[in-house]
């Protein structure tokens, strides 16, 4: 199993920036990816972006694309989501999923509170 912890939300107004970690343990060695994604009030689940472990390879949603980034340090079995240019669209709960096989089951983490104010 993977665990994986996400921290560095919070408030921000529109215009400003905010990186979020999300630190993993277990078996990390396994890791074939680890994503992100976000949930609004009210609205369903969506997919943020991913990196894959090796390589790094990533990906973004069109919605993101150009103001977040992802990255990871393999060292110390972190990734991180920078977001510039934030929305009060962006306000969300963002959450960090691991997989160990591609297109596998998720391992999901916490979730951390992001509000962008007008």
């Amino acid at each position: 199993q993977v665990q994986l912890v996400e921290s560095g939300g919070g408030l921000v107004q529109a215009g400003g920036f905010l990186r979020l970690s999300c630190a993993a343990s277990g078996r990390t060695s396994s890791v074939y990816d680890i994503a992100w994604f976000r949930q609004a009030l009210g609205k369903e689940r969506e997919f943020v972006g991913r990196i894959t472990w090796s390589g790094p390879n990533t990906y973004y949603a069109d919605s993101v694309k150009g103001r977040f980034t992802i990255s990871r340090d393999t060292v110390k079995n972190t990734v991180y989501l920078q977001m510039n240019s934030l929305k009060p669209e962006d306000t969300a709960v963002y959450y960090c999923a691991a997989s160990v096989v591609a297109g596998g089951h998720r391992y999901w983490g916490q979730g951390t509170q992001v509000t962008v104010s007008s």
